[in-house]
């Protein structure tokens, strides 16, 4: 895939951003050509070799209607997920890995509807946030807003799913 100055780009485990330059750097005394990708999450800029980009995953933020897709997503039943929070937290840190937006969904929509339900360890927690960050800057520079309102519209699609955890545990009851 070839990649040029101003496209946003997704880095797995990294999030969204733009890429800001393509420069020659060198290295450990090797000349490589670099991509810069500023993140949109932070002021973090990471250096990808351009011979590598792919090998680790980068590629080009989705379009619109792969982010509605992705919402779909988020409001739609949990997968199965182990009741060992040790297994959960292997399999979430793969599909994380993969960098596929609906892997990311999934684990967003899966700990949030978790957590309300029982809580989350620690881990799992901090893994909601930073998985969570990722999906946020995705749908930031697909849809062209900023990350809070990227954050309202995950909230809004979650909330749906929240309120009939609620409406269950109150039946139950």
């Amino acid at each position: 895939m070839e990649f040029q100055v101003g496209d946003r780009v997704v880095y797995p485990s990294h999030g969204s951003g733009t890429i800001e330059n393509i420069e020659k750097r060198t290295v450990l005394g090797e000349e490589n050509e670099y991509l810069t990708v500023g993140l949109k999450a932070s002021d973090m800029k990471v250096y990808i070799p351009v011979d590598e980009a792919e090998n680790i995953g980068l590629r080009k933020v989705v379009d619109q209607e792969t982010i509605n897709e992705c919402l779909e997503l988020l409001s739609a039943d949990t997968t199965k997920m182990s009741t060992n929070w040790n297994r959960r937290f292997r399999a979430n840190t793969e599909k994380v890995k993969t960098g596929d937006i609906f892997e990311v969904a999934e684990v967003v929509r899966n700990l949030t509807v978790r957590e309300n339900e029982r809580g989350l360890a620690t881990s799992e927690r901090k893994m909601l946030d930073e998985t969570r960050e990722i999906l946020c800057s995705e749908i930031a520079l697909s849809l062209d807003v900023d990350l809070e309102r990227a954050n309202e519209i995950i909230d809004e699609v979650l909330e749906v799913e929240v309120e009939a955890i609620e409406g269950e545990k109150v039946e139950e009851t």
